[in-house]
């Protein structure tokens, strides 16, 4: 096997997932907390991410520039990641009246539980850095 193999597309390992308790106030019919199923996304669907929570916005001189918010990067970037419970159900967001899987991420989650959330879906697509590291990174 040459060095150049190992990074051929069927040798390297295909997207991770793990079960995360993103809450203690979800639970089975044992009382038990109920573990979200979360995937790593590949750099495509990550730029996909970044492109829809990106804005034009009108600068002092008139001229327009691309400016990302980073909530709703981030908010994207979790829902995209997770796998279960299907966001994206629409007999769930009902139950919570909302509309769109980012609305219904953040009525189901206190503060405490979307940051755990995020943070664990940023480690689990590699990022090493904070989220305010990671905007300055897609700005340049």
């Amino acid at each position: 096997m040459s060095e150049l193999s190992m990074f051929f597309a069927q040798n390297v390992a295909c997207d991770t997932t793990e079960e995360f308790v993103v809450s203690q106030r979800f639970k089975d019919k044992e009382g038990q907390p109920v573990a979200w199923k979360l995937r790593s996304m590949t750099e495509d669907e990550n730029q996909e991410c970044r492109k829809a929570a990106t804005r034009k916005v009108k600068g002092k001189s008139g001229v327009y520039t691309s400016e990302i918010d980073p909530n709703d990067y981030m908010a994207k970037l979790m829902t995209s990641s997770v796998v279960h419970p299907d966001l994206k159900n629409a007999e769930l967001q009902r139950s919570y009246n909302v509309l769109g899987a980012e609305a219904l991420l953040r009525k189901m989650l206190l503060p405490g539980e979307f940051a755990a959330l995020g943070e664990r879906v940023q480690a689990l697509n590699g990022f090493g850095t904070d989220m305010n590291e990671l905007v300055e990174e897609v700005k340049n």
